[in-house]
């Protein structure tokens, strides 16, 4: 036991190269193999503390799991089971993890899940616990996530922030989001933000995303923490915290202003992956560089046009979409796009992601023409009521314009505008903001005298996390629909529909005929921050 462990502890040092080669002498070895045929002998003789150490240490020097040395240990862990105290078990976890399942992996499995269930009232350490988290993984069933949740909310007062850390993963890889537990292991991850390696960073993210935990503060705190300590960080390191708070909808203003420069000064980072990758960031999250706003947009447009020649089509139609989201036309990567022979290849392939290209392509269509410095706001916008029905959750919205407006002649709902563009209501008011006027005598679009408002009820994803800012693409629909002569008034819907009915009708009071209700959807995508 000794021999394998020490050879176990010095071997997962090595680097990969040095572990391929040593693993080489490791089975060559005399001795090795002397060693290996002693342990197969004695392995029902070995104390259960050295058989499960003996277990871990082969495995992970990788010798085969098909060889008779591992099934042999297995088996005999299994005859052996009940005997483990709780760090034996906390170990063969996390050996069994590292296993494929087979006929005997599978049957020790299942016993040890028997085994953990029965064992866990008994269980204080926190640690033992959260292997048995990780290890365990996704597939245990939900009464033993609740029972492991269970003791390890009794142990919280003991945390300590090494074991935060390990908690925090192992509910990731249990796939089970406890937020009593994710709230006290963020506190402690926050307070010692500086002692968390950049890896480690990186897995609290993703995490955080998989297990659709949210909180601001953990963000900010990391957010915080990379922009003081810029210089340690190189630019697709930087990237890679940039690319995991977009995946959460959280922008890190500060971050994302000193990339932009970073990116500006050395555009030779861009190669195609990184352009696409910075590109789906500050596109999504809606953010425009405070300084060298030009000239940021220069670098990224100047590095698409060197991948012009190489790019697929699917991939162009990302990089030219993504900078239209942002207010910005490359025109000449827009030509390209908007070729016969590549629209036809976006729009005729049959992959699964066909629907998403033609909304993108239209996008971009609807974006080089409102967008265009040509553009003059037009005197008539034809539209149509798509239905007379409405959704459930905007019943109340209705019903709230009708006591506020007393007739719903006042107003209309589910206005469906060119550039498939939509609208949950539509109220017009006299250009002095007093007066509400009824949708039949100001069918005239044409009368410049009208003031035209668009509610639009959004969920709270349209927006970046623990912000009122709106995410990519509603900031571009608010920007069109500015630009057809609509002032754009956005409602929360979940907030809404938790109202008394009249809270809500003061609400939209307030939208339709506050001084500074149209300030907002005034202000445009380039001038967010």
């Amino acid at each position: 036991t000794n021999s394998l462990t020490t050879m176990w502890k010095l071997f997962r040092n090595l680097s990969e190269d040095q572990q391929r080669y040593e693993k080489q002498l490791i089975f060559e070895h005399p001795a090795f193999v002397k060693l290996c045929q002693q342990l197969l002998r004695d392995s029902r003789k070995v104390t259960r503390g050295d058989l499960v150490f003996c277990l871990h240490a082969v495995v992970n020097l990788g010798v085969p799991q098909n060889t008779l040395l591992v099934q042999t240990l297995v088996r005999v862990c299994q005859e052996k089971l009940n005997q483990l105290d709780n760090r034996c078990i906390s170990v063969l976890a996390t050996t069994l993890a590292v296993l494929e399942k087979d006929k005997n992996v599978s049957a020790l499995q299942a016993g040890l899940q028997l085994l953990v269930e029965q064992r866990i009232p008994s269980i204080r350490d926190i640690f033992i616990l959260q292997n048995l988290m990780r290890c365990l993984g996704k597939d245990v069933p939900v009464f033993l996530k609740k029972k492991l949740e269970m003791a390890v909310l009794k142990e919280l007062d003991h945390l300590t922030f090494p074991n935060a850390l390990r908690v925090f993963l192992a509910l990731d890889a249990m796939c089970y989001c406890s937020v009593p537990i994710l709230n006290a292991c963020s506190k402690k991850i926050q307070e010692n933000v500086h002692d968390v390696s950049f890896r480690h960073l990186i897995l609290i993210l993703e995490a955080c995303y998989s297990l659709q935990y949210r909180n601001v503060k953990l963000f900010s705190t990391v957010a915080d923490y990379v922009n003081s300590t810029t210089c340690l960080w190189d630019k697709k390191q930087m990237l890679l915290f940039l690319s995991a708070f977009e995946t959460l909808g959280f922008q890190p203003g500060e971050l994302m202003d000193i990339f932009a420069e970073k990116v500006t000064e050395d555009p030779e980072f861009l190669n195609l992956k990184n352009l696409l990758i910075v590109l789906r960031v500050y596109s999504r999250l809606n953010c425009i560089p405070r300084s060298q706003k030009d000239l940021f947009f220069e670098t990224l447009h100047n590095s698409l046009n060197k991948y012009l020649p190489q790019i697929s089509s699917t991939e162009l139609l990302k990089a030219v979409y993504s900078l239209c989201i942002l207010g910005y036309l490359p025109h000449h990567a827009v030509d390209e796009l908007l070729q016969k022979d590549i629209r036809d290849e976006l729009l005729l392939s049959d992959d699964i992601y066909k629907e998403q290209k033609e909304v993108m392509l239209r996008s971009v269509k609807a974006c080089v023409e409102l967008d265009s410095p040509s553009f003059t706001k037009p005197a008539f916008v034809l539209t149509e009521n798509s239905s007379s029905l409405i959704s459930l959750n905007l019943r109340k919205a209705r019903e709230a314009l009708i006591e506020l407006l007393g007739d719903e002649n006042m107003f209309q709902q589910n206005i469906q505008l060119p550039y498939k563009y939509h609208i949950d209501f539509e109220i017009r008011m006299d250009s002095d903001r007093k007066k509400v006027l009824p949708i039949s005598a100001t069918d005239d679009h044409s009368d410049s005298s009208v003031q035209r408002l668009a509610f639009l009820f959004v969920p709270l994803s349209a927006f970046c996390v623990g912000t009122t800012h709106p995410q990519g693409k509603l900031a571009m629909k608010m920007r069109h629909l500015n630009k057809l002569g609509y002032h754009v008034i956005l409602v929360l819907n979940k907030k809404f529909q938790e109202m008394r009915n009249e809270d809500a009708v003061e609400f939209l009071k307030e939208k339709i005929y506050s001084e500074n209700a149209f300030s907002f959807p005034e202000v445009t995508v380039q001038d967010s921050n």
